[in-house]
């Protein structure tokens, strides 16, 4: 397995630990996507998503494609947050403009109790085979993210059986039966903390956490029931790996008003969305936390110009010395021109080397 000593480029995992680096190190979430025509050839050489995620060949490869056209600082595995309830046996598929949906939904304790907390090599042997590969291939190029949903994420498909626009089901069944949903989450803690750590394990040298559905809690639900679990998970995984530490971030999209709670939860980093300002997240902060983020998505559809502006402005915005990893506020959408990345990326990497002199 290859060693964190013979990576060639380890600024992104030095900047994670808030350690000197030579330029912002930069990748981008969902960075392995439609938008490239190479992956859309993979995936119809597929057939599905959910074949293309199982097969640890086909997701290595377009977990490469990104990092073949662009000079990004780190790899993250190619999979789905998903993947853990549908080891629960609730039957993942997607349907065409629909997205993810479930056959089986989770609404009392009974089916709570029912639901197994799967073993990461056993019931989710094709993730961490892909994770081997990728790390393989790779060959110390740049480091490999792992991830995983949060529990209160994970929870929301699976109490509505797909994506929501009002989570009138979870929510209600939190509200009206708080035990219910509090057993659920602790399960998916166990189970989410098992799946990482295996990620680990398998070679994975960070962790981000996607807590994609937290901001739509109010504060008192956030504190009840996505945070204290996400610290749980943080808590219970593997601290160092290959003789190196394994830096942790938390992504609660539309979660800023909460970043100094989620800085004391021991991640490593904290990702942003674009509705915070990053200089004054990173003083509410302090040296508490490494900062990931945090540009808007859409402005990859201004003109190249336009996107170097905004990357500059990112960039003075967070200021001197390391503990920013650049990324964007939330995934790349499919329609966004390869010419554009590209511009994007290299912006991070010429106009961030005054930062770190």
């Amino acid at each position: 397995m290859t060693s964190y000593i013979t990576l060639k480029n380890d600024r992104f995992l030095k900047a994670l630990l808030k350690q000197p680096v030579d330029v912002t190190p930069v990748w981008m979430m969902r960075q392995a996507g439609r938008y490239l025509p190479e992956y859309r050839s993979t995936r119809e050489k597929a057939g599905d998503f959910m074949t293309l995620c199982k097969n640890p060949q086909l997701a290595c490869e377009v977990t490469l494609q990104p990092l073949e056209r662009f000079p990004l600082d780190a790899a993250i595995l190619f999979s789905d947050i998903l993947t853990i309830p549908d080891a629960m046996g609730l039957g993942l598929y997607f349907e065409g403009g629909e997205g993810p949906r479930f056959r089986k939904t989770v609404s009392t304790m009974a089916d709570v109790e029912h639901l197994p907390i799967p073993n990461a090599e056993r019931d989710l042997g094709y993730v961490m085979q892909a994770v081997r590969t990728i790390r393989k291939e790779l060959n110390g190029l740049v480091p490999l993210i792992g991830f995983a949903g949060s529990p209160w994420t994970l929870a929301t498909y699976m109490v509505e059986g797909g994506s929501s626009k009002d989570f009138r089901k979870v929510k209600s069944l939190a509200y009206d039966m708080p035990e219910v949903i509090h057993a659920l989450l602790t399960k998916l803690t166990q189970a989410v903390t098992n799946y990482l750590n295996g990620q680990i394990l398998a070679g994975a040298q960070a962790i981000q956490i996607f807590d994609t559905w937290g901001g739509n809690l109010s504060t008192a639900a956030y504190m009840e029931f996505s945070l204290p679990y996400m610290e749980q998970i943080v808590e219970g995984l593997i601290k160092e790996h290959e003789g190196r530490q394994v830096p942790v971030i938390l992504f609660t999209k539309n979660g800023s008003q909460w970043l100094e709670a989620m800085a004391n939860t021991g991640a490593s980093a904290l990702g942003l969305d674009w509705t915070c300002e990053i200089k004054q997240a990173r003083s509410r902060v302090g040296d508490k936390v490494a900062l990931q983020g945090n540009m808007d998505p859409s402005v990859l559809y201004a003109n190249t110009e336009a996107i170097c502006e905004e990357v500059g402005h990112i960039l003075a915005s967070y200021g001197s010395d390391s503990g920013h990893v650049f990324n964007l506020g939330h995934g790349i959408t499919p329609d966004v021109a390869v010419e554009h990345v590209a511009a994007f990326v290299d912006a991070v990497h010429d106009l961030s080397i005054r930062y770190h002199r």
